[in-house]
C-alpha cells in the first residue's frame, strides 16, 4: 500500500518502540520521520519495493531502526511465499549501503526462515522480527547504562545527528547514554548539532530531548569547535552506522571533523553502538562503503544553478580519535579488537 495508507498520530502520543516501527495486520508500519517534528504520521507498507523506497527516502533512518524495519519487511514479504521472501531480502539489503545493521538483520531473518516449514514461515518470521526489535531496544538500554558512567555530574555533552529512539527503534544509542545519564543527574546539558544537510539534529534529536525534558541547546555544525574552545563541552557522544574490526567508525557526515576538534581540545570522544553495528569483515574504515545521496538534498533552492555538489552521507572516524566505544557488553577502550 505504501504511502497510500496514512494515519495521523497525536502529537502527545508516547514515542514507544512500536510507535516508531512495527508489524500490524500483515503490514510494516513506520512513523514518517521526514515530517517530524511538525507532523506525526504513520505510513504502512505491504509491498517490499515500496519499503525500499521508504528506507532510501529516510522515512525510517538510523542503522538499528532500518535493520528492524527490514526484518519486519521480510516477514511481510513472506506472505507471498518463500521465493518472494528471498527476493525481498535481496532488495531490502541493497536499500542503503553504509549501515551494516541492514544486512545483519536480514541475515537473521534468512536464518530464521531456514528453520521454518512453509506452513509456519510467516508466523515464525513475524515472531523473529519482533524478537529482533525487542533485543535491539534492550541493547540500547544496556548501552545507556554503561555509557552513563562515563559522564561526570553536570556534564555538558555534544551530540551529532540523531542516535535516539527514532534511529534505533527505541531508547537510542548516543541518546540512550544521555537519557540514562540524565536519569541519574538531571543537571546534565546537551549541545545538539543541527546536522547538515537534512537537519536530523535540529528536527529529531532536539525534539526527542525536548519531549524528555532534557536541557538541550541547538547549534550550527560549524559552531562546535568554538564552544569546545570556550571550555563548554565535557564530552562528545555519537552513534555509528558501522564499526570496523579495528574500531574505525562510520557515522553521519561531520562526525570525523568533530573527532578532530575533540582531540585538539582534549575532549573525550565516545561512540555508542550495539554489537549489531560491528562489521568484523571490515578490517578498518577503508572497507566501509560510503553512501552518496541526491545532490538536491544539499543544494536545495539556495545554491547557484549548475554548481557541482558533493554529498556523502557519512564519513569515517579513525579509531585513534575515539576515546571509547560503548556497546551493550560494556565500555571498550583502545586498542580496539572486535571479533
Amino acid at each position: 500500500m505504501g504511502r497510500g495508507h496514512l494515519t495521523p498520530v497525536g502529537a502527545a502520543s508516547p514515542l514507544t518502540p512500536d510507535a516508531i516501527v512495527r508489524l500490524e495486520d500483515g503490514r510494516l508500519v513506520l512513523l514518517d520521520q521526514t515530517l517530524l517534528p511538525g507532523e506525526r504520521r504513520e505510513n504502512s507498507y505491504d509491498d517490499w519495493p515500496e519499503m525500499v523506497d521508504a528506507i532510501r527516502a529516510m522515512v525510517v533512518r538510523g542503522a538499528p531502526a532500518i535493520g528492524v524495519a527490514a526484518a519486519y519487511g521480510t516477514a511481510v514479504a513472506a506472505r507471498g511465499g518463500r521465493d518472494h521472501f528471498h527476493e525481498a531480502c535481496d532488495g531490502l539489503a541493497a536499500a542503503r549501503p553504509t549501515a551494516v545493521n541492514l544486512a545483519w538483520a536480514i541475515q537473521q531473518m534468512r536464518d530464521a526462515a531456514a528453520g521454518a516449514s512453509d506452513e509456519q514461515l510467516v508466523p515464525h518470521l513475524e515472531q523473529a522480527a519482533r524478537e529482533l526489535h525487542q533485543q535491539e531496544v534492550a541493547r540500547c538500554v544496556a548501552i545507556g547504562d554503561h555509557g552513563a558512567s562515563l559522564l561526570e555530574r553536570g556534564a555538558r555533552v555534544l551530540t551529532h545527528c540523531n542516535a535516539g529512539a527514532l534511529a534505533t527503534g527505541g531508547y537510542g544509542t548516543a541518546l540512550g547514554v544521555i537519557r540514562s545519564a540524565h536519569g541519574r543527574d538531571p543537571s546534565l546539558q546537551v549541545w545538539v548539532d543541527e546536522t547538515r544537510p537534512l537537519l536530523q539534529g535540529a528536527r529529531l534529536t532536539a525534539w526527542e530531548l525536548a519531549q524528555d525534558g532534557i536541557d538541550a541547546t541547538l547549534l550550527a555544525d560549524s559552531m562546535a569547535g568554538w564552544v569546545m574552545a570556550q571550555g563548554q563541552v565535557d564530552a562528545v557522544v555519537v552513534g555509528a552506522d558501522r564499526v570496523a574490526r579495528n574500531g574505525d567508525t562510520a557515522n553521519k557526515i561531520g562526525t570525523y571533523a568533530l573527532s578532530v576538534l575533540a582531540a585538539a581540545h582534549q575532549v573525550p570522544f565516545y561512540v555508542a553502538a550495539p554489537t549489531s553495528t560491528i562489521d568484523v569483515s571490515a578490517a578498518d574504515g577503508s572497507a566501509i562503503p560510503i553512501e552518496h545521496r541526491d545532490p538536491g538534498e544539499l543544494a536545495g533552492a539556495s545554491a547557484a544553478e549548475g554548481v557541482a555538489v558533493y554529498n556523502p552521507a557519512f564519513d569515517v572516524t579513525p579509531a585513534a580519535n575515539i576515546t571509547a566505544i560503548v556497546t551493550e557488553l560494556g565500555v571498550h577502550r583502545p586498542p580496539f579488537r572486535f571479533a
